[in-house]
């Protein structure tokens, strides 16, 4: 019982949410401009539940792995069937290139705006955990050590500028090689400032690459705080928030071309099935963060240019603007068949992945 209540129930209804938010965009959109929707789906397989409103059908189906929204005209199945004159409007394919492609991109949209969405109620409710900028270890010799900064201190200013949080001062000595940073602490009753010379090293990002940045020789205590943030102050930071993640998310993929990261780090359902019931167990706040994390990598992915993803029918439609009339139908179905293969090839991979990680 504590299995589903902790791990499966929790990841069927962040995956839900996800899948339903995606498919959500590419619904909207679609009526939007007038496309006759005939299928609404949450999930692959036989139908759970189902219900037909008007000309479209909503459904539950039992494997809750994915989604998808059919429209009159949208697969090269459909290619063949004639259509009423009144139905011919409402097609996919009689559509204006330029919106089948924000039909086709609003779900990867939708799974952003999602995630936009719950950081900013996120930080209004919850506020901002972060990492005070007190000192938790001073490295001989190191330029900190050598200007008198002393275990304990806490940073309050760097050159002036006001700092609250450790990685105010990242930010500050990062690119600060070679020149004085006027350094102002909190020790005791006093305020003392120092003259401080940051020197490079070479370090390791969080690819595990080797860089050159500045450095002062100082360790963080590892002390949270909580900061209070007003609606503004919220919705700046979601903003903010959002758009790291997006740029991590694609630097990790380009990382994995690169064979930066190897491919045997990739996670697929089971991982995030095991993450998702680690942070239930401690808390189910903690969903809310990781749930917008997960629907970024969810709409990056789907923008990527592979055939049978979002990506891949955008490419097929800005060919199409280019040349000024679509691909064939032979080259569309070798092309899906290539981008079936491949997705295949990468499940196969991150369920591997998965597997081996429970078996270590």
């Amino acid at each position: 019982m504590s299995v589903f209540l902790y791990y499966i129930l929790p990841f069927i209804i962040v995956l839900g949410i996800l899948i339903f938010f995606h498919e959500l965009g590419h619904f909207l959109v679609a009526k939007y401009f007038g496309v006759k929707v005939l299928k609404f789906s949450l999930g692959f397989g036989p139908k759970l539940v189902w219900r037909t409103v008007g000309e479209t059908e909503y459904s539950i189906r039992y494997i809750p792995l994915g989604g998808y929204v059919k429209m009159l005209g949208e697969s090269i199945d459909d290619a063949g069937e004639p259509l009423t004159p009144e139905d011919e409007k409402k097609s996919f394919a009689s559509q204006h290139v330029l919106k089948r492609i924000a039909i086709a991109g609003a779900g990867p949209l939708f799974n952003l705006l999602l995630a936009l969405l719950i950081f900013c109620v996120f930080y209004m409710f919850a506020g901002n955990h972060v990492m005070t900028s007190e000192i938790g270890q001073v490295t001989p010799e190191s330029p900190a050590y050598q200007a008198g900064l002393l275990k304990g201190d806490v940073i309050v200013s760097i050159d002036g500028k006001p700092v609250d949080r450790w990685s105010g001062i990242k930010n500050a000595v990062k690119d600060s090689a070679g020149k004085a940073l006027e350094i102002t602490v909190k020790r005791g009753d006093l305020s003392p400032t120092f003259t401080v010379v940051p020197e490079t090293s070479v370090v390791k990002n969080i690819f595990g690459e080797e860089i050159k940045s500045a450095l002062i020789g100082i360790v963080a205590s590892g002390e949270f705080r909580n900061i209070e943030l007003g609606p503004l102050d919220a919705i700046k930071e979601g903003f903010r928030k959002t758009w790291e993640i997006i740029e991590l998310t694609c630097l990790t993929i380009v990382k994995l071309f690169q064979r930066v990261i190897p491919i045997k780090t990739l996670g697929g359902p089971i991982l995030i099935g095991q993450m998702t019931g680690q942070l239930a167990k401690e808390s189910l706040v903690y969903l809310i963060p990781f749930m917008a994390v997960i629907s970024i990598n969810l709409g990056i992915l789907n923008l990527l240019p592979v055939p049978i993803l979002d990506g891949g029918l955008i490419v097929f439609l800005l060919i199409e603007l280019i040349i000024g009339k679509p691909l064939s139908i032979k080259k569309r179905e070798m092309a899906q068949k290539i981008g079936l293969f491949l997705l295949i090839m990468l499940m196969v991979v991150v369920m591997y992945n998965d597997v081996a990680r429970i078996l270590e």
